[in-house]
């Protein structure tokens, strides 16, 4: 803070607004946005794949989605506390006057606000995300795939104004040791440094359960717990929110329509009637909750086969549901034709419920949950 001016009313003396706590700190934070943001990569284009990727997709591991978007929610939760300790390290910087002395420390001014503002947005529109609760009229979906790239453009920026400082922080040898150990803020530095480790834990410990099931027990701050919901397992959207249960009272008349080069139609009976499959596989939904079960089902590639699909065909399947960003879902030909991959008709032993899909749902491996179709009623080779 040497050399900067403060307005007389607006004068910091706490000693640890300075240059080497923020380091500290933003060391820690920068790798939960790094962990965060890749990611998020990986969650948006096996949401959203681009067309000539929808077939090269892996299906394998399995566990592959839920790992990582379970580090993808645990990291932006552990980042929160970060970013306001951060916040706090340097917000008397704001004050400086004058507000801008050169290009450069224009720069830093610029990509400060920018990489504040989308951290901000970022951290806690995720929050709201897992808890399904969106108070803005966008989609959160695109804005907040578009804000993490301006995220990372602010910190890219943010990082190249302040290199040198960084790598005079970074230094190690005598005269940087002999510093440390004159350094009257070190006490409370560590005592600081310790309480937001202590913030994290925390946070991660009581939040992490509901993807990392042994700490199931104590994720007090979820909003899903993995073992509560009908048979055993959270929904997301129940069937009165997708507006199927009209449908489903008239399962008598329900019909599997499979496209291809040789269509066929199946009632439920028949269905059941096919060689079924049983597998385990966990379901995990973008909010961060994940949860193994045990499906059983008929082989989406039998299906295929049956269908006279040409090799390396993928699927289109759509659901009952009428409305919906996820009505109508592309199955690439990696999942398509991964053995595990089933049109599921029971759930940990029991006929599926309303809410998970009756009267038949897709379950894959390594697929985000909002494309494990539910209500399917129509598959296409594509």
């Amino acid at each position: 803070m040497e050399g900067m001016k403060v307005p007389s009313l607006l004068v910091f003396s706490g000693r640890l607004h300075d240059a080497r706590t923020a380091t500290s700190v933003g060391r820690l934070l920068g790798v939960a946005v790094v962990v965060c943001f890749g990611t998020g990569m990986v969650s948006h284009y096996l949401q959203h794949p681009p067309g000539w990727a929808v077939d090269a997709l892996p299906s394998r591991p399995v566990w592959g989605y839920r790992v990582s978007q379970g580090l993808h929610v645990a990291s932006g939760t552990a980042a929160v506390p970060l970013l306001v300790v951060k916040l706090w390290t340097v917000y008397p910087r704001l004050f400086v006057r004058p507000p801008v002395r050169s290009v450069r420390h224009a720069l830093e001014r610029v990509s400060v606000a920018v990489l504040v503002g989308a951290a901000t947005f970022e951290l806690f529109s995720g929050l709201l995300n897992t808890v399904q609760w969106y108070p803005w009229p966008f989609s959160f979906v695109p804005v907040h795939f578009a804000v993490g790239w301006l995220l990372v453009g602010a910190l890219l920026l943010h990082l190249a104004v302040k290199l040198p400082e960084i790598a005079a922080h970074w230094r190690r040898g005598a005269e940087a040791t002999v510093a440390l150990s004159a350094d009257g803020a070190g006490p409370d530095r560590r005592s600081l440094l310790l309480g937001l480790a202590a913030a994290v834990g925390a946070v991660t410990v009581t939040t992490v359960g509901q993807s990392f099931t042994p700490l199931g027990r104590v994720d007090l701050l979820t909003p899903r717990h993995p073992d509560h919901g009908p048979q055993g397992l959270p929904v997301n959207r129940t069937a009165v929110a997708a507006g199927v249960l009209p449908a489903l009272r008239s399962v008598a008349d329900w019909r599997l329509d499979v496209a291809g080069p040789r269509p066929f139609l199946l009632s439920l009976d028949e269905l059941r009637a096919l060689p079924q499959t049983e597998v385990e596989l966990p379901i995990a939904c973008v909010e961060g909750w994940s949860k193994s079960a045990r499906w059983t089902g008929v082989r989406v590639r039998d299906l295929l086969e049956r269908a006279g699909a040409p090799p390396g065909a993928g699927l289109r399947v759509e659901s009952l549901e009428r409305h919906g960003a996820y009505r109508v879902t592309e199955l690439g030909a990696e999942y398509a034709h991964d053995p595990l991959t089933l049109l599921a008709l029971t759930l940990n032993g029991r006929t599926l419920s309303a809410d998970h899909g009756f009267p038949a749902r897709v379950i894959a491996p390594n697929r985000p949950g909002v494309l494990q179709t539910k209500w399917v009623v129509r598959l296409e080779v594509r």
